[in-house]
């Protein structure tokens, strides 16, 4: 059985950056305390554009009714064990996905529910729960866009430009969450997030395949970015949607 602890300490939300998206926040703490060695926590993300409402479950216990695509849960507070995960199509039992995955003690998780709805799959991926390095920030990216093919991910810094800026990420594709994904450190700042054909050599006149705006990155502080199919279009693109994995209590832009 799920053991749920509602210890609120900080709350995280989520940032949808495209034109059209829309976010459900779901009830519950912000984050819990995981100092404890008998806590692990978790939070969902739904990242399939056409998968509709998913009712997710912990073994038989549900966690969340009619989950939407570009939802970041909040962080729900577990005993460390080994679960199944399911994505029920919401309002029945049809299992359209489902994981097998062990929650340890002081670490937090991510369910991530992505791709096609005919390939759906459920992916359970560890967060970094403690600072990054002095001065810098961890940013985590992962490819859920079905149609756009392989990119290069920039963070332009503020003053600078794309054609200035060394790419973050080279030849970033579909599904890498499969691979376990791995967090980069970058100098805190304030960036704008760049997206390209993976090989393009940025020019004046390079058309980018997704620009985002300025954000602050807080010292100390972990993010994960994920990259959408957007729902309704008549070309493929993207979209963007970044969960707050860790802030620091004493961190500043």
């Amino acid at each position: 059985m799920i053991r749920m602890l509602f210890a609120c300490l900080r709350f995280r939300r989520v940032a949808l950056v495209a034109a059209g998206a829309f976010a459900i926040g779901l009830s519950g703490c912000g984050d819990v305390n995981t100092s404890s060695t008998r806590i692990s926590a978790l939070r969902i993300i739904d990242a399939s554009a056409d998968a509709g409402g998913l009712d997710v479950y912990a073994n038989a216990s549900v966690l969340a009714y009619n989950v939407g695509f570009g939802t970041v849960s909040s962080y729900i507070a577990f005993t460390p064990a080994t679960y199944t995960f399911a994505a029920k199509q919401a309002g029945s039992q049809t299992v359209l996905s489902s994981a097998l995955g062990t929650l340890l003690s002081n670490t937090e998780y991510t369910l991530l529910i992505g791709n096609v709805a005919a390939s759906l799959q459920t992916l359970l991926l560890t967060d970094q729960s403690v600072p990054a390095p002095s001065g810098q920030i961890a940013i985590r990216f992962v490819d859920q866009a079905t149609h756009l093919g392989a990119v290069d991910v920039y963070l332009v810094p503020q003053g600078g430009s794309l054609l200035t800026t060394l790419p973050v990420l080279t030849g970033l594709t579909f599904n890498n969450a499969t691979n376990a994904p791995r967090y980069v450190n970058v100098p805190a700042g304030t960036y704008t997030l760049i997206v390209v054909p993976a090989g393009t050599v940025p020019s004046a006149t390079t058309v980018n395949s997704y620009t985002g705006n300025a954000v602050a990155y807080p010292t100390g502080s972990a993010r994960t970015i994920i990259l959408l199919d957007q729902q309704v279009v008549t070309k493929p693109g993207i979209q963007v949607i970044t969960a707050n994995d860790y802030d620091s209590a004493l961190a500043t832009s």
